[in-house]
This record gives structure tokens, sequence and C-alpha cells, in this order.
């Protein structure tokens, strides 16, 4: 079982704690455990919103399998420990995944890890995090970014949208979706929708019917799943589920499914797959569709950022 822990430093957002901390115990309590723990350079950590908060000041041990969540607090920076700092620039050395929340990802850029990696973090303190890491690149106005087991979001609300990436990783897009549906956090807010999930941009709607045929699809993205068999798992007419689909979501089912599967793809291309190997755990016969897919992809997407 892998383990979360937070990182909480003095004059914490609460809901930068508690969103992401409500997605894992509802990943729990839907069978897909992991142990949950709150770490501090000092037991009592006073919050920005006035509840105090009890937290551990001794690390569990870490694994590569473990995430490490720093949430974001009052203010662009925070006085952190060099020993808190090598903890989270060890820990990602060794393989592990690192997440900044708003404020949070300032401990990254301490820990160099923002270094020639895509970052953001609130809108209100992105140019002081370009001023104080110029070697990071940071994306202005989405909701988060992932680079390189380095993960950094815009913070508040935004803290669930990156636990629900983690959880993703880890267990697939139907995880995902069935904390996303029981927290009722399946719209897409803001952001560029390249940074954003699948299941954000598609399930932002409350046609039980659909959802069932996403929840199929989620559990089966790298199969063949012809228009037949989803049409007979909800009872209705193939026709019926192409306009069913296509009203409550925008796309088709196969257009649904093959985003999953990029979505997929270019998770495990950047933590260091080739496009083959890619195309091959998506359920492609081999890389050409897959590079079809890609292009097509990046033919679609805004300018990209300059480095700052």
């Amino acid at each position: 079982m892998s383990r979360v822990v937070f990182l909480l430093i003095p004059q914490v957002h609460l809901l930068d704690v508690a969103g992401p901390a409500q997605v894992f115990s509802t990943a729990a309590d839907l069978g897909y455990g992991h142990t949950i723990s709150y770490v501090s350079e000092e037991k009592d950590v006073a919050t920005v919103q006035g509840l105090p908060l009890r937290a551990d000041d001794a690390w569990p041990d870490l694994g590569t399998d473990d995430f490490v969540i720093v949430p974001g607090w009052r203010g662009p920076t925070r006085a952190v420990s060099t020993a808190t700092i090598d903890r989270l620039r060890g820990h990602h050395a060794a393989g592990g995944t690192v997440a900044g929340v708003c404020a949070g990802v300032d401990a990254l850029g301490r820990a160099g890890l923002l270094n020639g990696r895509r970052c953001t973090t609130h809108h209100t303190v992105q140019d002081e995090l370009s001023r104080l890491y110029p070697e990071a690149v940071v994306v202005r106005d989405v909701l988060y970014v992932a680079d390189d087991r380095v993960v950094t979001s815009a913070g508040v609300a935004s803290g669930i949208d990156v636990a629900l990436h983690l959880l993703r990783t880890r267990h697939g897009p139907r995880a995902a979706g069935q904390v996303a549906r029981t927290m009722v956090v399946y719209a897409h807010r803001n952001g560029q929708a390249h940074q954003v999930s699948v299941m954000f941009r598609h399930r932002s709607h409350v046609d039980e019917t659909v959802h069932r045929i996403q929840d199929l699809i989620d559990a089966r993205f790298t199969e063949r799943l012809p228009l037949g068999l989803l049409a007979e798992t909800v009872g209705c007419s193939e026709r019926t589920v192409t306009r069913l689909f296509r009203t409550a979501t925008g796309t088709t089912p196969l257009g649904y499914q093959t985003a999953l599967r990029l979505e997929r793809a270019e998770h495990l291309i950047g933590q260091g797959s080739t496009t083959e190997a890619a195309a091959r755990e998506i359920g492609f016969e081999d890389a050409r569709m897959l590079r079809r897919l890609r292009a097509r992809e990046q033919a679609g997407k805004p300018r990209s950022p300059v480095r700052r």
C-alpha cells in the first residue's frame, strides 16, 4: 500500500490540505488504499483559517510509489529548513513523486525541482515564482502541470485536481472517475483543455446512462469496444447511445476512448517509455496510430510557453 505524505508549513491553507486528503480518503473507501500521513517541522501547525492542525515531526520511510504533497500557505514564500528541503529533493531523486499546491510550489523550487521543468502556481504569485526561480518554465493561468514526477497546481480547489491526477496515474482513469463522482467534482472549471484530464472535460454532465457507458470505457479503454457492446450494456440502441453520448459530452464513445488512450500514452512517455511501448500499453498494435494522434493533438495546442 502506497503512502501519501502531506508536508504542512505554518499558515497553511486548510483547503489545500483537506481537498487532496479527501480524494485519497475517498479512494481508500472505494478500495484504492493509501496510508495518509501529515508531517511538519513542529507538531502544532497554525492555519490561515484559524483551525490548528496536528502533525508528526518525524517523517515515515518513503518508497518510490509514495507521494509527497506540499499544500500552500499565505504569501509566496515561507521559511523551510534545509533538512526538509533535502527530504523533498531526496524523495524525487529516488524515483518518488512530489507535488506542490499553490504557494507550496515554492518549497519544490528551493529543492531545485523546478529547474528546467514546466510548473504553475496561483495566479497571484506567478510573477514571484518566475523571479525566484528563473530556470523554471512557468505556465500561466492553468489548472495544474505535471513534469517528470513534479506536479504543481494553481492552488485552493485545484489541489483536488492534482490529487485526482496522482490517483489516475497510480490506479487508472476509472478510479479517478469514481472518486470524482463521489465527491461531485466532475466539472472542468478552468485551465487549458490539454492540461485538464479527459475525465474533467467529458464528465461535466448528469446523464447516468452516459456515466455508465463511460465507466465501462474507463475500465477497458485499452480494448476494442464495439458500439454494440456499449449499447447492450445500457439497454439502448446504438443510435441512442451515440446521440446521448454526444449530447452529454460533446464527443462520441470512440472519441472519448481515444482521448483516454492518448492521455495514458502521454503519461507513459513522460515517465520514460518509448512511443512503441506506450502504444502497446494502450492497446495499439504498433506506434503509427499513436504518432498520428499525438501529432494531431500537438497541432491543436496553443503556443508553448516561453522560459521566463
